[in-house]
């Protein structure tokens, strides 16, 4: 058996690497579709009647699986980036190759800990529905610890209300800065 912790630290290298060979203009796409799951989720729990009530009074199991359905089908597309002529031979994202690996970890990391600790502040928030991931125990010192991981998971602090807006406003600035 695993912990959830461990489990986390692993994604988030497994990504890094990830990152490294697909560079750091992808990976920064892959950043932008998390936080626009963010946003979705946001939009569909407080704004559209059938997510909302589905979202307050629906089984744990499924509101985890439309929240992470949401959030995996578009981190799928953050990850399928359209070959695009123009990226490929601008100067801002040309491949030098030291840079953009030790960035493209860095940001691939980033994107580990986003996507990884937004399904784990999931399960948490649906009390552990599966019977093959087991809840932190607060009786061990791993367990409290894997407790206060979850309140610093990207949830409980992007998608906070005021929070989510501007981070997606800082998504679309660096997408005109950065890609046109």
């Amino acid at each position: 058996m695993i912990s959830l912790n461990a489990t986390l630290i692993l994604f988030v290298v497994l990504f890094g690497v990830i990152g490294s060979m697909r560079g750091w203009a992808k990976e920064l796409l892959v950043v932008f579709s998390v936080i626009l799951s963010l946003f979705v989720l946001t939009i569909l729990q407080s704004y559209v009647p059938f997510f909302k009530e589905e979202f307050a009074t629906g089984a744990p199991e499924t509101v985890f699986s439309l929240r992470a359905t949401i959030l995996i089908a578009l981190v799928i597309f953050g990850y399928q980036t359209p070959r695009i002529p123009q990226l490929a031979t601008s100067d801002r994202v040309v491949r030098h190759f030291l840079q953009d690996a030790l960035l493209g970890f860095f940001i691939g990391a980033i994107n580990g800990y986003l996507v990884v600790g937004t399904l784990w502040y999931y399960l948490a928030v649906a009390k552990y529905p599966f019977a093959f991931i087991l809840a932190p125990d607060s009786a061990t010192s791993l367990g409290q610890e894997a407790i206060k991981w979850v309140a610093a998971m990207p949830p409980a602090w992007i998608a906070a209300t005021p929070n989510i807006y501007f981070a997606v406003a800082v998504c679309f600035v660096l997408v005109l800065v950065v890609f046109l």
